[in-house]
């Protein structure tokens, strides 16, 4: 069956992501242990990534678990902002751009409440692709079989008409079992290869 869509992860693949290190330059200002941010505030990161909180209450739930005061807050997140944001993988997204209007594309994104908004900002993500599924927007993520599902469905395409590209091994397997084509990125060229290779 002929592949009809190309689906785009963004972490890692249209986003560069920069070196991690925004937790321990806050954990050392406020003075506390390796790991503690995310430990102390894992259910609250989770929750954004299905939308289960507002941004507002990310900030609201920061300043209880950590004693902050709003202004500390708003640093904070605008540092984890940066970082998620990274740099636009520029080759990557022309070639996206290239593959309109032969094929049906969107983006599906493991995300975090406010993302729309920032990517949209930063990237116009929303005119390089025909949609996006965010995970913060639809609540739930990969690789729950249903978020690859409602993809396609939005799509209007069957799952093995459809290309998926991600740099998690998980949620390329995930794709797979769900009966998507779906290529782990490792590099651009490798990437472009491998999909090109399954639209002849």
């Amino acid at each position: 069956m002929a592949v009809k869509a190309v689906v785009f992860d963004i972490g890692g693949v249209l986003e560069i992501d920069p070196p991690l290190g925004v937790s321990a330059k806050w954990e050392e200002k406020l003075g506390l242990e390796p790991g503690e941010i995310n430990r102390r505030a894992g259910d609250l990161w989770r929750d954004g990534a299905v939308g289960a909180v507002s941004e507002e209450e990310v900030h609201q739930g920061l300043a209880e678990i950590f004693a902050l005061d709003a202004a500390t807050v708003d640093a904070f997140m605008a540092d984890i902002w940066v970082q998620y944001l990274g740099t636009l993988n520029e080759e990557l997204a022309a070639y996206a751009t290239s593959l309109r209007p032969r094929y049906r594309t969107a983006i599906l994104s493991n995300s975090f409440v406010g993302a729309r908004e920032k990517e949209q900002a930063a990237y116009g993500f929303g005119e390089l692709v025909d949609f996006i599924v965010y995970s913060h927007e639809v609540g739930m993520s990969k690789p729950d079989r249903r978020i690859y599902e409602l993809t396609c469905e939005r799509l209007g395409v069957l799952p093995e008409e459809t290309v998926f590209l991600d740099d998690v091994e998980a949620y390329v397997e995930g794709a797979r079992e769900a009966g998507i084509h779906a290529v782990l990125f490792k590099d651009n060229a490798q990437a472009i290869s491998e999909i090109d290779a399954l639209l002849r």
